[in-house]
């Protein structure tokens, strides 16, 4: 059996097993995909500092996220299709994460509907993600389904107007469930693990769309939905609506620049995400990481600022932490365990960045996540990336 030590390791065996339109669909970026790619080489440019002969006994990585305790500061992002990872998917990652003590975030695009990850979860608190989209009644629906099942924050992701160009998913012809073509069959039948699953599911198509939305009730087509019911008209007033109808925690997802971050504050959202979307949209725009400090010196000292983009490695959380960062969100790096072994993959990749996390806070010389800061880092590499 293979001996899993990294994420990359994870990465490696998802690709093996999970079809190729899906694997693509989250293993990839918009257009050049240089933003994509940025987004995790530029964790490389930000060098640490060892300290020796410090007392590393006692370490504990356990912090809040929007006053909700977790085991280190990682909460799982919410991605489309997870169900096309593995059969249940957002069913598996969400008990992960419950297991270890971290956030699940559940996307509008998942394949688990909201009651199906609360009921299998015994209605553990998870937090759920809203796309605005042109049906309002279905947006007003959506949130209170998200209120029924106990959801603890709604993280409002405001970077997907309009979508941006995926070259992989056209040439794929993405679809869930996928279309009987030739190549499409070919390729499935070299992933048996995962035709088994889905077998065994009922879960194969948008369990938060599909019956919920007025006229559609085929969601074959995840490019003709976009098309059709992402608002681009979207607007910080739609914001101060949806806060009043939700009426709980709001984090506001998809910042990139500090005057973005100024209005997010003026919103009353209780967090924001610093995030490109995983490089899924604007090619060319700088790396979250790149982008982290300027808005963490911006609204840091006003609003919880958090970071998605690009951790590979609990290495990769410390440094966000270091720059300013009060939380972060792992995407890919939970899909390509939950691609390789289901839950206990989604678990493993946990076990890896906190085990990363813990390992790496000890070599700065600390043992509490909440004393880390910039003195952890190099301070070239801090000038160099402002």
């Amino acid at each position: 059996m293979t001996v899993i030590t990294c994420i990359e390791d994870l990465r490696v065996l998802a690709k093996k097993r999970v079809p190729r339109m899906f694997y693509d669909y989250a293993d990839s970026g918009s257009w050049t995909e240089s933003t994509y790619r940025a987004n995790e080489s530029d964790f490389q440019k930000f060098k640490l500092r060892q300290r020796v002969a410090v007392n590393m006994s006692g370490r504990s990585t356990a912090s809040t996220m929007v006053g909700v305790p977790v085991s280190m500061p990682v909460a799982i992002a919410p991605t489309g299709l997870t169900g096309m990872q593995h059969a249940d998917g957002e069913i598996l990652a969400a008990r992960a994460a419950k297991n270890f003590g971290v956030p699940f975030t559940l996307s509008t695009m998942s394949i688990c509907s909201i009651e199906e990850v609360a009921a299998h979860t015994d209605n553990h608190p998870f937090w759920f993600q809203l796309y605005v989209m042109r049906d309002t009644d279905f947006i007003e629906r959506l949130i209170d389904r998200a209120k029924a099942a106990g959801c603890s924050a709604l993280v409002l992701t405001l970077d997907l107007q309009i979508l941006g160009q995926r070259h992989k998913d056209l040439k794929n012809g993405l679809s869930a469930p996928p279309k009987p073509t030739l190549s499409n069959i070919i390729n499935l039948m070299s992933k048996p693990r995962w035709c088994m699953g889905m077998l065994r599911t009922p879960r194969r198509h948008f369990g938060n769309i599909v019956g919920h939305v007025k006229g559609v009730e085929n969601m074959g087509s995840l490019s003709a939905w976009t098309a059709q019911q992402f608002d681009p008209e979207l607007s910080w007033s739609d914001v101060e609506w949806i806060k009043k109808r939700w009426g709980g925690k709001l984090i506001i997802k998809g910042i990139m620049d500090a005057e973005d971050a100024r209005l997010a504050v003026d919103s009353g959202a209780d967090a924001l995400i610093v995030s490109n979307h995983g490089g899924r949209q604007l090619d060319g725009a700088p790396s979250s990481i790149h982008a982290l400090p300027e808005i963490v010196a911006a609204v840091g000292h006003e609003i919880e600022v958090h970071f998605d983009g690009g951790i590979r490695s609990g290495q990769d959380v410390l440094k966000a932490v270091a720059l300013g960062a009060r939380g972060t969100y792992i995407g890919r790096s939970m899909l390509y365990g939950l691609g390789a072994m289901g839950e206990a993959g989604v678990a493993k990749a946990l076990s890896i960045i906190h085990n990363e996390l813990d390992l790496t806070m000890a070599f700065c010389g600390h043992t509490q996540i909440s004393t880390v800061d910039r003195r952890i880092l190099l301070p070239d590499a801090i000038y160099a990336n402002k």
